[in-house]
This record gives structure tokens, sequence and C-alpha cells, in this order.
């Protein structure tokens, strides 16, 4: 087996079809179209129109140009246009797939990946009413305590970091007991 199929082999292991079918299908309600018939979840993304659309709709304008035709690098360059799109959007640079994941279907789970990274930050634009896609980010919860509450908290040993109370080795037994033999 080649170096190369036994690399695709294991990138296809990290796929996720249920994490495909459901950005699938926020695309879909999204766009208010389904994917092109006989076309599967990587292929019908290729090209980045679809992505350069759902950009569009998420934030109207963010795509001003969409390539729908024309030689392999108009269709790549969909791809960074989305890409440029979507960290202005507010999704980290850590969650943005590379272009060749896509592009040569190198590794399509992070393509998912960063779908996902997408419909998280939909929660924190309150302009978008749309549906969202995965869990919705935690938000920063800070509280404030007064002097008193704080000194009752440095008392206090949580159980978290465990107890030692009635930890001996009283009545181990672990394997079989020594022998002593006497007059050797």
């Amino acid at each position: 087996m080649s170096l190369e199929r036994q690399v695709r082999l294991k990138l296809a292991g990290k796929r996720n079809p249920e994490q495909e079918k459901e950005a699938q299908e926020w695309i879909e309600t999204i766009l208010g179209q389904k994917f092109p018939p006989g076309e599967t979840y990587d292929e019908a993304l290729k090209d980045g129109i679809i992505l350069c659309k759902l950009m569009n709709k998420i934030k109207p304008g963010s795509v001003p140009k969409i390539n729908t035709s024309g030689p392999s690098f108009k269709m790549m360059e969909n791809i960074n246009v989305f890409q440029k799109a979507i960290k202005e959007y507010g999704v980290a640079d850590l969650d943005v797939f590379q272009t060749v994941d896509l592009w040569e279907m190198k590794d399509i789970s992070q393509v998912t990946m960063t779908l996902f990274a997408l419909g998280r930050e939909t929660y924190r634009h309150p302009e978008w009413t749309g549906p969202w896609l995965g869990p919705r980010p935690s938000e920063e919860n800070k509280r404030d305590f007064d002097e008193e509450t704080l000194a009752a908290g440095q008392t206090i040993i949580g159980l978290q970091a465990g107890t030692n109370k009635g930890a001996t080795q009283a009545g181990s037994n672990m394997g079989a007991g020594r022998k002593i033999i006497l007059g050797k």
C-alpha cells in the first residue's frame, strides 16, 4: 500500500458522517436549497461557491464576488475569500481549514470543524436570526466577592483535591504473602 493511500485512509477515518450531515443540513437550511444531486458533501463544497453563498447569507456583502466558472485558481480564490470573510466575522484563525484541505480533499474533517466554528460564531452576532450550528459558546460569568467571602473560601479544602481520611494500607493483601523460612 502506497504512503499516499495510507494517509488518505487515515484522514478518512477522522471524518464524522453525522457532523458532515448536520453541517450540510445547516447550509441547506440557510441557503434554502439542497446540495447538487449526485454530489457528495466534499464535492459540493470543493469549488467554494456554496461556502461563499453561505457567508453572504450570514453576513450580506461579506463576499463581494463569487467565481462560478473558470480555471482552478479562480475556484480556489472562492475558498480563500470565504476564509478571509469568516475570520473577519470572528472565527479564530486556528479554527480555519487550509485551502488544500478542501481543494485537494486532504482533510475534509477540518473543513467540517471550520463550519461548526462558524456556526458557533453566529451565536455571538445578535443580528443573525437564522439557525445555529453546534453548541452555544461559553460566556464570561465574572463574579465579585467581598473580602469576608474570599477569606472563608481560603479555609476550605475542596474534595476535588482529594482527601486522605481513612486512607491506610492496613488490610491490603495483594498477591501471595511473604513466606519466611527459618533454618536455612
